[in-house]
């Protein structure tokens, strides 16, 4: 991979925003150069532009170099930074498969990059070859989710090999839901391969959707460009707080873990006995896939008993399919009376 030739003219040529904290790094006395706000001690102050305490405390869980570490506002914000650096609009295009996590349209719809869509088969597996033979010279990324969402399941670790193998540019792997998986995450493998772009998030497994703190992982050059591009401060100083108090709580984050897997194989085994369940696809992710008989029907009875699910049968190889995120034992014990007075 040649990251010079992948990246868009004016990104090689950006000069990035400089900020206060960025010119000084260390501690002081008095503070008298980013006009800030003497008062109201800590919130005065901006927070660290590159997020150095939280990135350390990463790599120690990850076993990972700190320089390979982008913190983003969720992972939607590196998602689009990849469109924003490397795809010209109107004229590249990025390659995802079909279904998958709607953000990958949605960024390509706001940078005016062609998305090009290749179907997985129809047990949901990920066939490589019809990725590679999707690309041409314009194409500049392939987006894979895995665990997918909303399929549920993890994609073939040797498919993924072969896109990194094969093509010539970026491949990004959004693992927002490896925690749940029984198979471990690519990082131990980033150095293997240049054009790895790994996902993760806090708001899964570490239940923290609501500070919207995404972690992306590459080689230090592919970081470099994602600052380069990043807005000053895109990570406030009250989510880098909570990261670092929650991150302390690794043993709490894998019980969590441990109660979502049983309740989730739980809830799989209880909704096979359910006359209009026809297919509850295996899942390794904290959420399930169903097909159901009036699936649309069921989600508005659902609704109306005020347990929200998510009606995706106008996904595509999703037809009649409800996604049911696992919660705690009782609400899915809730959910599961609920459907069993339909019978």
């Amino acid at each position: 991979m040649n990251l010079d030739q992948l990246l868009r003219n004016n990104i090689k040529a950006l000069k990035p925003y400089s900020s206060a904290r960025d010119e000084f790094k260390g501690e002081a006395d008095v503070y008298l150069d980013a006009n800030e706000n003497p008062f109201n001690a800590p919130y005065n102050r901006y927070p660290d532009p590159l997020q150095w305490a939280v990135k350390e405390k990463i790599a120690a869980i990850k076993s990972i170099a700190p320089d390979k570490i982008f913190l983003g506002n969720g992972s939607d914000e590196p998602i689009d930074i990849v469109f924003r650096a490397f795809c010209e609009p109107g004229v590249d295009n990025v390659i995802s498969i079909d279904p998958s996590y709607g953000m990958y349209q949605v960024a390509a719809d706001i940078n005016n990059v062609e998305i090009r869509k290749v179907k997985l088969n129809e047990d949901f597996g990920l066939n490589a070859q019809k990725l590679l033979d999707a690309a041409n010279i314009y194409t500049k990324a392939i987006f894979i989710c895995s665990p997918n969402n909303p399929t549920a399941n993890l994609l073939d670790r040797g498919e993924i090999v072969k896109l990194l193998t094969g093509f010539d540019g970026l491949v990004v792997v959004d693992e927002a839901y490896i925690d749940f998986s029984p198979e471990s995450s690519l990082l131990p493998e980033l150095d293997q391969y240049e054009n790895l772009i790994i996902l993760q998030t806090f708001s899964k497994a570490w239940g923290m959707a609501g500070i919207r703190l995404g972690m992306a992982f590459a080689q230090p050059e592919i970081i470099k460009v994602f600052n380069k591009i990043k807005y000053p401060y895109n990570i406030n100083m009250l989510t880098q707080q909570k990261a670092l108090e929650l991150l302390e709580q690794t043993v709490e984050k894998e019980e969590w873990v441990k109660v979502i897997v049983e309740e989730r194989d739980k809830m799989v085994r209880k909704l096979f006995k359910l006359s209009f369940v026809q297919v509850v696809y295996p899942s390794d992710a904290n959420f399930i896939l169903v097909k159901m008989h009036d699936a649309r029907g069921i989600y508005e009875y659902l609704t109306e008993q005020k347990i929200i699910v998510r009606d995706r049968s106008k996904i595509a190889l999703c037809d009649d399919c409800l996604r049911i995120t696992i919660g705690s034992p009782k609400e899915n014990k809730k959910l599961r009376k609920a459907l069993k007075d339909l019978t």
